[in-house]
């Protein structure tokens, strides 16, 4: 059973999310922030992930230590529900066109959490959510999974740029944990384990 429930509450945020690695891409996002809420729902869709996440925080701050902390919750939820990683693929790429848009994601699901990301958004940023809080938010979901990713996008319009970015991921996620018959049960790393 790969799947995972988290619940998280700080002095910011308050946190609850369930997850099925094997899902079929259902997505029930809440954050309060809408265009987040999107780009959720997406990468569920797109990973065929099974997301449910309910999130409350310091809105009226800003959306930085929401969108932080749900990348925090749903790393530790991946991380949680990939175990071992026994029999998984481990690593995959995808690129993912979105009208003028671009995005590359390159994954190693090893245990080693690690993020390369390069994409330009405007100073506006997609859905009135800086650009550099998307990265920051990958940033945490990959230190707390344990994944090594290397994301680019490019094209001119943030939400294209933005969502391509997402759906390249969510693909790739999808492909490095799908279960790979060849592997045999086995962990696939030379030193046995991740």
């Amino acid at each position: 059973m790969r799947k995972s429930e988290i619940r998280r509450k700080t002095k910011e945020t308050e946190i609850s999310l369930c997850l099925d690695l094997d899902g079929s891409g259902a997505g029930t996002i809440d954050t309060g922030i809408p265009f987040f809420d999107h780009m959720l729902t997406s990468f569920a869709r797109h990973g065929r992930i099974d997301l449910t996440v309910r999130a409350t925080g310091d809105l009226e701050v800003d959306a930085h230590h929401t969108i932080e902390d749900v990348g925090i919750v749903l790393g530790t939820a991946l991380a949680e529900a990939v175990g071992d990683g026994r029999g998984i693929t481990r690593f995959a790429d995808t690129a993912v066109p979105m009208d003028e848009a671009l995005a590359r994601a390159a994954l190693d699901v090893g245990g080693r959490g690690y993020l390369v990301f390069a994409a330009d958004f405007s100073p506006v940023g997609p859905g009135g959510i800086p650009g550099d809080l998307i990265e920051h938010f990958f940033y945490s979901l990959c230190t707390k999974a344990g994944i090594t990713a290397h994301i680019t996008a490019t094209g001119r319009n943030d939400h294209h740029v933005c969502e391509a970015a997402f759906k390249a991921f969510a693909r790739a996620l999808r492909a490095a944990m799908t279960i790979d018959p060849a592997q045999e049960g086995d962990v696939p790393s030379t030193k046995g384990t991740l």
